[in-house]
């Protein structure tokens, strides 16, 4: 299994949003770089990941798991553009700050940290781990 994280804003796509849709789960579809794309790419049913309120928030919120591979993005009219599905798995007790990443000498090389601006990235098992006991989960 590996591990990734899915960045959005909360006003567009919110934690909420994508626990109302239950086990179906969503496209996260509108990404339009190639190197997020490609992460998406190597990603396998039952990997799990972060849900990441961006913005204003700037958190990890939740633990997804993804519930569909690689598929061309519906919304995007151009066969270059896939997505995966995703659905909810867990809200995380105590949202996790950036603010807080940033200050874990544990986290220091997170993709979050050094390349920031990606909004589909890799995590490493240690980091999941790590950030999931920072906000009160028990794995």
């Amino acid at each position: 299994m590996r591990y990734w994280l899915f960045k959005s804003e909360p006003s567009t796509w919110s934690w909420e949003d994508q626990v109302a849709k239950g086990e179906a789960g969503e496209e996260w579809d509108g990404v339009r770089n190639y190197q997020a794309r490609n992460f998406m790419r190597e990603m396998k049913l039952g990997d799990r990941g972060f849900f990441y309120h961006s913005q204003s928030e700037k958190a990890v919120v939740g633990i997804i798991e993804i519930c569909a591979e690689v598929h061309p993005d519906s919304k995007a009219g151009d066969p270059r553009w896939e997505c995966v599905d995703i659905k909810a798995i867990e809200k995380l007790p105590t949202p996790v700050t950036l603010d807080e990443i940033k200050g874990d000498p544990a986290l220091s090389e997170m993709a979050l940290i050094k390349q920031s601006r990606l909004s589909v990235q890799p995590v490493s098992e240690a980091e999941f781990l790590h950030i999931c006991a920072k906000g009160g989960l028990k794995l």
